[in-house]
């Protein structure tokens, strides 16, 4: 089963409760991926561009698509996939990969998920994390000045022209492709006990017995029993 388009915070929050972040990652039933993973690899110019905190990261154009799609099909095969590691810092793809191993539920993460029609017609259920704008700006400056090595002046610059215009022209009209919307995010328990428990279901077999024994559309193939793995934007 995939769900799409959670933040960070509230995929942590799920696998709490599920008690999954306690379990060696061969075994987990629950994987997290998350759209961060994905992006492009940049040219010398683009490079210089993002170094100077001008090189528009919130833009769709910016992911890589096709790679999205291909780790998305080889999941829903029951195959381990590989995972690029994006370096923040120096704007890069590094040498390493995390591997993804067969999972019950995956859940992927980014603010673009719903963007793309075929990436998003692959979920089961669609989640649409609602958080507000200053939280999401408070947020980010402590990311990206903590774990990036940014500078305050840079990080507000790139919020105004970036990062504020593309939640508002390609993030916000994805909302209407979500099934569940999610207010104050990973504060809400309430909303998110309701999505640990459709997990729980789907991972106890829940689903199937209610629905008579037949097969669970939302399930993804199994080699095995294993498996691993707003959202914050750049």
């Amino acid at each position: 089963s995939f769900l799409g388009e959670i933040t960070s915070s509230v995929c942590e929050k799920i696998m709490e409760l599920l008690g999954q972040n306690k379990i060696d990652h061969h075994q987990r039933q629950v994987a997290i991926l998350s759209q961060d993973s994905f992006y492009k690899v940049l040219t010398p110019e683009q490079k210089a561009k993002a170094q100077k905190g001008q090189f528009n990261f919130d833009h769709p154009d910016a992911f890589d698509s096709e790679l999205i799609m291909q780790t998305l099909r080889q999941i829903l095969q029951g195959k381990a996939v590989q995972i690029p590691v994006y370096d923040f810092v120096t704007h890069s793809r590094k040498e390493e990969f995390v591997m993804v191993y067969p999972a019950d539920v995956v859940l992927f993460e980014g603010i673009l998920m719903f963007y793309s029609q075929e990436i998003r017609d692959l979920f089961q259920m669609k989640l649409f994390v609602d958080t507000d704008p200053d939280t999401r700006l408070s947020r980010r400056v402590l990311r990206d000045i903590s774990e990036r090595g940014r500078e305050l002046e840079q990080v507000l610059t790139q919020y105004i022209t970036f990062v504020k215009p593309a939640f508002e022209e390609f993030c916000l009209p994805t909302k209407k492709y979500a099934d569940v919307i999610i207010p104050r995010g990973a504060d809400n328990l309430v909303a998110i006990n309701l999505i640990v428990q459709h997990i729980q279901d789907i991972l106890n077999g829940g689903l199937n017995k209610r629905h008579n024994g037949c097969t669970n559309g939302h399930s993804t193939p199994r080699q095995r029993r294993t498996s691993e793995s707003s959202s914050r934007p750049h």
